[in-house]
């Protein structure tokens, strides 16, 4: 049974979720569009077919299984394309995508995931995601120089934010960060704004340095630093989803949608978690509709696309790193420390956490990948030598 205030907290928290998921890390879609070489018809597309995809895998799942699913783009995903060096051009970073989405769809499919991710070391996929995302934050705090007013009055509001509304710290972040940048005359907006757009199809290269600098660690980190919280989020809330079939169709929109620019979709922890807590409604059998609604409105979003990407390319630099930045300071955080809650995998998360932060790149493969690399290495030798001391 409903009651006008469930459907107002269930409309409340399906906008939130939307809200916070989008502009939570929406910056950091737009640099990885074009740290792959997109111009804004690509990063158009881009945004319309992963509102698409979002919205598709949030509303299907959660009406078929009554439960609360809610998926989100990669954003560590994106963060890794937002930093890495690459120079192949679009066609090489979509046969990239398309990759990355036939390996999330395989290890669905087979179940891989639910019978093996479990293996991977937890302190390893922290550092990993630690290192690919701590970049943001510190370019957030250098824009201090070149645009004190901007950052410093965003940082001043993420603070206070953070003691009054922690749930809406970000939106808090965004609407003070513009009114300042529009004060400063920095907030420069085109002279039409299109409305409509349609997605843009670019033929896949299936180049091996992309896919190896690319398509892998995207995978591994969408899965790692994902998949594996998403999961977490659904057993903490006590919801026995089918981990499969979900990942499977995760996989299968990300494939489908690649060559429009889809990068990675996968479940959302944080966003998932707004519809799922006993405040969207006192029955948990009725909290799906929460998804059902969030669902919706990613559709509408797609609509919007060219909308949204005119408006951010309005904001100045700083602006843009900034919303990201403090955006992801609490997964920065709680990655630092899972990386480093153990003495026995300290030191090997600390070199994956300290390769992938450096951007070193070799033979063409960026610094995630070697991270892993290192890390993992690493990790292999001090239990083995752990062992023959014991």
């Amino acid at each position: 049974m409903h009651t006008r205030s469930h459907w107002l907290t269930i409309a409340t928290a399906a906008l939130v979720t939307v809200l916070v998921g989008f502009t939570s890390s929406y910056a950091i879609v737009v640099q990885a569009g074009q740290a792959m070489g997109m111009d804004r018809d690509h990063i158009i597309s881009m945004t319309i077919v992963l509102c698409i995809g979002m919205g598709l895998t949030t509303l299907l799942p959660s009406l078929w299984l009554r439960m609360p699913i809610v998926t989100a783009w990669s954003t560590p995903g994106a963060a890794l394309l937002a930093v890495t060096v690459h120079q192949g051009g679009l066609p090489s970073a979509i046969g990239a995508f398309v990759v990355c989405g036939a390996l999330l769809t395989l290890v669905g499919i087979t179940g891989w995931f639910e019978r093996g991710m479990h293996r991977i070391p937890t302190a390893l996929a922290s550092a990993l995601l630690a290192g690919v995302l701590v970049k943001f934050a510190l370019e957030t705090f250098m824009g201090l120089q070149s645009a004190l007013p901007i950052v410093g009055s965003m940082v001043a509001t993420y603070l206070i934010g953070k003691r009054l509304t922690p749930r809406f710290v970000v939106p808090w972040v965004l609407v003070i960060g513009v009114g300042v940048t529009a004060g400063c005359g920095r907030l420069i907006m085109p002279d039409a704004v299109t409305v409509m757009g349609l997605p843009v199809w670019t033929s896949p290269d299936f180049d091996l340095t992309a896919i190896i600098s690319i398509a892998l660690p995207l995978f591994v980190v969408t899965m790692a630093s994902q998949n594996v919280p998403g999961v977490a989020v659904l057993k903490a809330f006590q919801y026995p989803a089918p981990i499969s079939k979900i990942v499977t169709l995760t996989g299968l929109a990300t494939l489908v949608l690649a060559p429009f620019g889809a990068f990675g979709l996968n479940l959302a922890a944080i966003t998932a978690a707004l519809c799922m807590g006993a405040e969207v409604h006192p029955d948990a059998n009725r909290r799906y509709l929460a998804a059902v609604g969030a669902g919706s409105l990613y559709l509408v979003l797609a609509l919007l696309a060219p909308m949204i990407v005119d408006v951010f390319r309005a904001f100045p630099r700083e602006l843009i790193i900034s919303i990201a930045g403090l955006a992801l300071l609490p997964t920065i955080g709680r990655g630092l420390a899972a990386a480093l809650h153990n003495e026995h995998d300290r030191e090997p998360a600390l070199m994956a956490f300290l390769v992938t932060a450096s951007g070193v790149t070799l033979l063409g493969i960026g610094s995630a990948f070697w991270g892993a690399v290192i890390g993992s290495l690493a990790h292999w030798i001090m239990k083995r030598g752990n062992k023959q001391t014991t």
